[in-house]
């Protein structure tokens, strides 16, 4: 079943040509007076006759319409080959329903735009605010254009639907619009869509280009054809540049034959059936849901996913182009593809991982084999029509599928040569999407000290001095004596959070017991064999849907206890009552070793009715009502002691346990004697400090940043957490996006360009950071690094963007040290020791991946707590076998 599929997707050669032959007629018809009005592919004239020739002079104001944004930039360009023209620009965010209201209030936002950015860019010169200001409109829409400043809109797309506007000119819907703002002095002279703007992008720096292909959401590609072939035109000499609109090929049947089941599947499901079938085959906005059918249809017939809930491949949707690049994109065994389908609710086999890996390569391929037949006969009609022997062009191309698969390119390249050996095609990246193209401008590039002063004057606020951290030292000591202090521990941001675990595992343990890690949107459970020859484990990841993490307690425990069900049964665990350890990652107060009362929810969770419960009752409880009596909850830690239980294993002298991953936090071996919220003054307990919440009550404002401040106000938790949003992971790209931003806004990066991709939240993960900072890396790897996020990045941006990334990951590292540094002076000065030696069990991406986040952290502390010896011992699932180890110590401790 599996190759009936691939071969489904796969063209053969000979197919191609006839492809390519089809598109070569279709594209004729359109061109012609006569059967232009039923041609398929559209062959819109845009009324550009030439590409830049650097010649150009004067200013000019672009207006684009983006996905959610306006675009407005006023470029200045000086006709010396735009090696040194002037650009301002401001993106404007779209108010919410604009895009499906009316089209005059679509095209007031617009004008509001321009008339605002005008207002910002031109008040302090008076020359150029009285000066004539002629506008190009980028308009990323199929128009009917039948002058360079008139078109009217055939159709909207990618999620507009204003009302009013389809049959009218767009340029003079503008035009009004902008007389209504009083701009008497702005003129909209030239209108072009995205892909044209992508070319003419590309056509910068004395490169003249003469195609351009977007690889998008949606698909498009526009040339310079002979003017006297396109008809629906007058003009008769040199070239113009032609729409070819090819997203609607096929839609007269031509591509039936290799049409397969799962197109018609997502053709049916559109917004628009039987339109547009070409670009369903190969936009990226269609591929993950004909992998998706193509699942569904092998599932069906047992070729994958045997014995496995499948539900979650009726969602529509479900697969995304991410989710699709990074299975094909993998190249190291299927490790990462298990990762990415069992994090989508998929619980695969091995076979399973390499077969969706095939079928996605398989999707994806053929996009990208479709793409470069229409290129080639593209550019066979142009050395044709050209009368050429042999054709050599630059296309510039555009989107996500190119940038994102390293392979698009590869297949676009051969497969276009074997079509059309003829032509020799150069692809040239677009690097700014079409408001620079339109713009028809690179930007000036700052004097490198004025630069160097304005990036000390933005990283300045981050960079930590010894004082900086030694007061940060003194005051986590602060909170964490509050913290302890009974009177005064309601008050303290360290919560200082006793956990009943009195000790460390002293290698006597024995038998199996289970663990259940519940810690985000998957949680596990652990089966735990301790023996006199060590510890052998066995594990399962489930997944917990978004409606039972914010639907009730009830559902989510009964969840839970589903899945424990499932996993002992699985194991043949189902007639023993094993001792369980859970491990839970939320804020608990406990007031036993297996009681504890939610604090409050984080990660997305909002079950109903569990905040002020005992969490253990509520899994009890669920048990209850499952009538599961193969478990006792014996202990219930969260993963922070778990990693110190689990290290304790390893190395007696672990009393410490930190994570710093998605989140951060600590927990350490306190004297009983100053814990003064539990009765009682003999030995050590456990502190779990929740030192995340550290700062909460300001006492951690002087070292807050702007940025700081503005990427804690787009949290779900704002103001909550605040230690943590400045060390861990999740919170670090977040950062560095907002620093990079205004360092955009500063025009000290991308050339002084706008970089739209910049406002998408989350886009800088850990690894990225991870990677960007690696030691000995090219800046030309960097550079590829930064294009795989669709940020195009001179070797000047690289190590600009590497020095933002080290500044916030250096202060993470020195921050996490400093509350390290008064745990271990604190923990020295109990004990009444002149030199303190231990070891600390740590956990978490950003230490664990980070090139230099473990270093720079185990320095900082070196000097602020010169006394104390401390080694690092990596934990090897400390929420898994720690918990496990808890409810064995604690099994020990009660026999």
């Amino acid at each position: 079943q599996i190759q009936r599929a691939l071969r489904s997707l796969s063209v053969p050669l000979e197919r191609l040509h006839i492809m390519k032959g089809h598109m070569m007629q279709d594209m004729c018809k359109g061109l012609s007076r006569q059967t232009h009005t039923q041609a398929k592919v559209r062959m819109l004239p845009t009324y550009i006759c030439s590409t830049p020739n650097g010649t150009e002079k004067g200013n000019f104001l672009v207006v684009e319409l983006c996905q959610n944004q306006v675009r407005t930039l006023l470029v200045t360009l000086y006709g010396d080959g735009n090696l040194s023209p002037q650009m301002m620009y401001k993106i404007f965010d779209m108010p919410e329903g604009i895009m499906q209201g009316e089209g005059e209030a679509l095209f007031d936002f617009i004008a509001q735009c321009v008339s605002q950015f005008l207002a910002e860019t031109t008040s302090s010169d008076t020359s150029k605010s009285e000066e004539r200001l002629p506008l190009g409109f980028v308009f990323p829409f199929s128009c009917r254009q039948t002058q360079l400043d008139k078109a009217e809109l055939l159709s909207w797309s990618k999620g507009f639907s204003c009302s009013g506007v389809v049959g009218k000119d767009v340029v003079q819907l503008l035009q009004s619009a902008i007389n209504k703002q009083e701009l008497c002095h702005v003129d909209v002279v030239a209108l072009m869509n995205d892909t044209v703007g992508t070319m003419m992008t590309c056509s910068m720096e004395g490169r003249p280009c003469e195609v351009a292909m977007v690889a998008d959401k949606g698909s498009n590609c526009c040339f310079m054809a002979e003017a006297y072939l396109v008809e629906t035109t007058d003009e008769t000499s040199g070239r113009m540049c032609v729409n070819t609109e090819w997203g609607c090929f096929g839609d007269d049947g031509t591509l039936n034959d290799i049409f397969t089941p799962y197109d018609e599947c997502v053709d049916e499901e559109s917004s628009n059936p039987g339109e547009k079938r070409f670009e369903k085959m190969v936009g990226s906005l269609y591929l993950g849901e004909i992998v998706r059918h193509a699942l569904i249809a092998l599932t069906a017939e047992k070729a994958i996913f045997t014995g496995t809930d499948v539900a979650v491949l009726k969602e529509k949707g479900v697969f995304t182009i991410q989710h699709i690049l990074d299975i094909i994109n993998n190249e190291d065994g299927t490790t990462d593809v298990r990762r990415i389908l069992e994090v989508l609710g998929l619980q695969p086999s091995e076979r399973d991982c390499g077969r969706v890996q095939q079928i996605c390569r398989a999707v994806v391929g053929r996009a990208a084999t479709l793409y470069a037949t229409g290129l080639a006969a593209i550019l066979s009609y142009m050395c044709q029509t050209r009368e050429m022997e042999t054709l050599m062009v630059n296309v510039g191309v555009e989107g996500e599928l190119y940038t994102g698969y390293p392979r698009f390119e590869e297949i676009l390249q051969s497969v276009s040569r074997l079509l059309a050996p003829e032509c020799m095609a150069t692809l040239l990246p677009s690097r700014d999407g079409s408001g620079r193209g339109a713009a028809m401008v690179t930007a000036v590039a700052l004097r490198l000290a004025a630069q160097r002063r304005a990036v000390n004057e933005v990283l300045g606020p981050l960079r930590l001095t010894r004082a900086d951290l030694e007061k940060v030292q003194a005051l986590m000591r602060e909170e964490m004596e509050r913290g302890l202090n009974k009177a005064t521990n309601a008050s303290a941001s360290v919560r200082m959070l006793p956990t009943y675990v009195s000790h460390t595992p002293d290698g006597t343990e024995r038998g199996n017991f289970l663990a259940l890690d519940l810690g985000g949107t998957n949680f596990r459970v652990l089966v735990v064999h301790v023996t006199e020859e060590g510890i052998s484990m066995a594990s399962e990841i489930y997944v917990i849907p978004a409606a039972i993490m914010q639907g009730t307690g009830e559902g989510l425990f009964d969840h839970i206890i589903d899945c424990i069900i499932d996993f002992q049964t699985k194991q043949n665990l189902v007639t023993e009552t094993l001792p369980l350890g859970f491990t839970f990652s939320f804020p608990c107060q406990q007031v036993g070793l297996d009681k504890a009362l939610l604090l409050t929810w984080t990660k997305g969770f909002t079950a109903s009715g569990c905040v002020g419960q005992d969490v253990v009752q509520l899994l009890r409880e669920a048990a209850h009502r499952k009538q599961h009596l193969g478990m006792q909850v014996v202990a219930l830690v969260n993963d922070t002691v778990g990693t110190m239980m689990a290290c304790g294993y390893d190395d007696p002298k672990c009393e410490i346990g930190l994570i710093v991953g998605t989140g951060t936090n600590a927990c350490y071996m306190e004297e009983m004697r100053n814990v003064g919220t539990v009765e009682g003054d003999q030995g050590r307990m456990c502190i779990n400090m929740e030192w995340g919440a550290f700062g909460d009550n300001g006492c951690l404002d002087h070292i807050f940043t702007h940025f700081d401040r503005v990427v804690d106000e787009t949290t779900i938790n704002p103001g909550k957490q605040r230690f943590e949003k400045l060390i861990s992971g999740m919170y670090l790209g977040e950062i560095v996006r907002q620093i990079l931003m205004v360092m955009a806004e500063k025009q000290l990066l991308f050339q002084g360009r706008p970089c739209p991709k910049l406002q998408t939240k989350n886009i800088f993960q850990t690894k990225f950071l991870s990677t960007i900072e690696l030691n000995g890396l090219a800046l030309r790897q960097i550079r590829a690094i930064l294009k795989e996020l669709e940020l195009d990045a001179s070797f000047e941006d690289s190590v600009l963007m590497r020095e933002v990334c080290q500044t916030v990951s250096l202060r993470a590292a020195q921050l996490c040290a400093a509350g390290l540094a008064a745990v271990v002076e604190k923990m020295r000065e109990n004990r009444g020791l002149d030199q303190l030696s231990v070891t600390v069990g740590v956990d978490g991406t950003l230490y664990k991946l980070h090139p230099c986040f473990s270093d720079n952290l185990q320095k900082t502390l070196k000097e602020l707590a010169p006394n104390c010896n401390v080694s690092f011992l990596l934990s090897e699932d400390g929420s898994g076998k720690g918990a496990a180890l808890v409810a064995a110590v604690a099994n020990r401790a009660a026999n």
